[in-house]
């Protein structure tokens, strides 16, 4: 066997993404309140970014003479040794100069100060305007619990139940495998005995072993007598689950009217209790993209909100720096890569909203009829068909409608709703997925509830409506809108 080594010439073609454009794809892709935050970060790791000021109209005042206050304020004197040997008027001049400094930069416009004009230090108005962080549910029951009366052995077993109760309220494991977590021996009816008192602590529910448990904790706590819901949940909840009102009505020997008006007593339950008590953030969502009507070309138009994102530049300061060439080799290294970072960063964001803009205006011209009628109009419209007609990449239309969200005068929606398949109807017009799923849903509200439709009429009523659909995919989308099947939504008088 021979080894030797030689050499070979090979011409390959590849594609690699460079810094800049990786950085383009990460600012098209973020939404608003995430672009923002990344301004931020960028702003304190580069020292060459900074705000660009907003114009303002007024003239600076012209320079004042050598005969200004300022040169010789009012009531000030120059300095002058006298024949006084005692210098009085001196001294008391050097002892009153601490008062007119502080007057001096009081008045003076060179440093900012923290306070607005009104007096308020907006940091520390913002800080006091800030909500207490809640309690946690666990928090909350151990509050309560230390003021429980009961022996001293149920106090320790009523702790360590409380520290396994889930966010919902729910006791998340098996209650005979918590003795040994008490570190005393306890017996199976202290267990029980404090677990009941651990459920009359509010809010009501909580405690409970599963869901049945949590409905009659809520029903025997109630101010009012409840003794059918009590019956209905312990015995007949697969037969209310069912809409078996006739079989419940023939066990009980109630009334349909007294059942029905027992489930609406039930429905109101909270079957998540534990929720009611702790740290919950609402998801706050700030459109980036606003559609408003414009009444005289009768028509859509839609604009970025893009307001509160800062208007960046690069310093001139750290720019002439380099331009004098007389910085260290490292320092002038180091200026030329934050400048190059800045730039990519002021082109990724006008790109972004170039972009955003530019597949916004698509989604208007192909749903016009969409902000005019509704949902049921929404027209099927492929990313790849968008992407044809701008003269980008499908991935870039991806990006572009990520996570983000329009502002429509018929409320807000995300950018992607926008962007579905969809089938060509009988007259021949597309229809997307979603239409026909809206279409389902006004269907099904608008039916009559004693005799409600079953999957083979809801294809003939799309019909009707030029929406020709196979029964599987009704059964399908009737699932996905959570709509129970004909024989739970019937209504029993």
């Amino acid at each position: 066997m021979r080894l030797d080594i030689s050499q070979h010439m090979k011409m390959d073609q590849r594609m690699a993404l460079a810094p800049r454009m990786i950085q383009s794809m990460e600012i098209l892709q973020l939404p608003i309140l995430a672009l923002q935050e990344r301004i931020e970060q960028e702003m304190l790791s580069n020292p060459v970014l900074e705000l660009e000021e907003p114009e303002t109209n007024e003239t600076p005042n012209p320079p004042e003479t050598a005969t200004s206050s300022l040169d010789t304020p009012e009531g000030e004197k120059s300095l002058k040794i006298g024949d006084d040997n005692n210098k009085t008027q001196d001294f008391e001049r050097l002892n009153n100069i601490g008062d007119d400094y502080d007057d001096y930069m009081g008045r003076s416009s060179y440093l900012p100060s923290r306070r607005s004009q009104d007096g308020r230090d907006a940091k520390m108005e913002a800080m006091n305007n800030t909500a207490a962080p809640n309690k946690s549910l666990n928090e909350y029951l151990h509050d309560q619990w230390a003021f429980m009366e009961c022996e001293e052995i149920t106090h320790k077993i009523g702790s360590v139940i409380i520290d396994h109760i889930d966010d919902a309220g729910y006791l998340s494991v098996e209650l005979s495998s918590l003795p040994e977590k008490v570190r005393v021996p306890v017996r199976p009816d202290q267990m029980e005995e404090a677990l009941l008192l651990v459920q009359t602590l509010e809010p009501s529910g909580v405690g409970a072993r599963n869901l049945t448990e949590c409905m009659l904790i809520q029903l025997r706590h109630s101010s009012e007598t409840r003794t059918l819901e009590i019956e209905l949940v312990k015995q007949h909840l697969k037969d209310l689950e069912m809409n078996r009102y006739p079989q419940v009505e023939r066990k009980t020997g109630r009334s349909i009217a007294d059942i029905k008006k027992a489930v609406e007593n039930i429905s109101h339950l909270d079957l998540r209790p534990g929720l009611q008590i702790g740290r919950r953030e609402t998801p706050y969502i700030l459109p980036d993209v606003i559609v408003e009507y414009d009444e005289e070309n009768d028509s859509f138009t839609a604009h970025l909100s893009d307001s509160s994102i800062p208007s960046l530049r690069i310093s001139q300061t750290y720019a002439d720096m380099i331009k004098k060439g007389k910085l260290p080799t490292d320092a002038k290294e180091f200026l030329q890569n934050n400048i190059q970072s800045a730039r990519w960063l002021i082109e990724s964001i006008a790109q972004r909203k170039g972009t955003l803009l530019r597949v916004v205006n698509q989604v208007l011209s192909n749903q016009q009829v969409f902000f005019r009628s509704g949902p049921q109009h929404l027209k099927p419209l492929p990313m790849v068909e968008v992407a044809e007609v701008l003269g980008i990449h499908v991935a870039t239309v991806s990006r572009a409608v990520s996570g983000k969200y329009m502002q429509t005068p018929t409320g807000i929606y995300p950018l992607r709703y926008f962007f579905s398949g969809g089938k060509t109807n009988a007259s021949g017009e597309s229809v997307s997925w979603d239409a026909i799923k809206a279409k389902l849903r006004e269907i099904v509200d608008n039916e009559d509830k004693n005799e409600p439709y079953g999957d083979d009429q809801l294809v003939e009523k799309l019909s009707e409506s030029g929406m020709n659909v196979a029964r599987r995919t009704v059964a399908k989308y009737r699932a996905a809108l959570n709509i129970p099947p004909a024989r739970r939504r019937r209504q029993f008088e």
